[in-house]
């Protein structure tokens, strides 16, 4: 069996419990064992974090120490997957850029706020990540993002008063021996139990776990 770790905490705007406990059923509806802690504390032991398949972090801006995010960086380096949503992946501990490195982006503004509705465009289909699922709308906030280009980008969005290009909204990409997943969507519970966004998330989580 597959085991994952969620750590939730931050910025309470973004619903960490209760997204948390969204994902925690996704992954237990795939047959995976979860735990779910709400301490980055939960970082602190690397070969705990080793034995792990997947790691998920949902906790949007915040502080973390050296302490706690070293042996996070390391286990993800050494083949643990993971993966993460919106501002509980990329908008985490802004002051530690090896982490940035690592989610391979970071949030930088959201122009209109939570209530803008824009489309988001499958890039890649043949990806089994984004496979069958077309193109959709969603009501929410638009994430800008800072990205490295070496990121595999499955689906994109258009910010139409900056340009024409494609601004990635789902990518994957490889930290070491790590898979890594990123959505920007799920802004908050609901909007990240919307079909299309849990099911790219679920297949995204699996992915980072090896089990896609």
């Amino acid at each position: 069996m597959k085991k994952a770790l969620i750590v939730w905490g931050g910025w309470d705007g973004h619903e960490p419990r209760q997204v948390a406990e969204i994902l925690a059923g996704a992954l237990e509806g795939e047959g995976f064992e979860v735990e779910v802690e709400d301490t980055l504390d939960a970082f602190l032991d690397v070969d705990r974090l080793k034995a792990l398949d997947l790691i998920v972090p949902e906790w949007t801006m915040g502080e973390i120490t050296g302490e706690q995010l070293k042996p996070m960086l390391a286990a993800v380096h050494s083949g643990v997957g993971i993966a993460g949503l919106h501002g509980g992946m990329g908008d985490a501990f802004r002051q530690q850029t090896e982490y940035q490195f690592m989610v391979g982006g970071q949030w930088v503004a959201h122009p209109g706020g939570a209530g803008v509705t824009y489309t988001v465009e499958i890039v890649r289909p043949e990806d089994p990540i984004v496979a069958g699922i077309e193109d959709f709308e969603v009501t929410s906030e638009q994430y800008y993002m800072h990205v490295d280009p070496n990121n595999e980008v499955l689906a994109v969005t258009v910010f139409p008063d900056y340009g024409p290009a494609g601004v990635p909204v789902v990518w994957k990409k490889m930290y070491g021996e790590g898979r890594v997943f990123y959505s920007s969507l799920g802004h908050n519970a609901e909007v990240a139990a919307r079909e299309e966004p849990l099911t790219i998330m679920t297949r995204g989580m699996k992915w980072a776990a090896r089990d896609l």
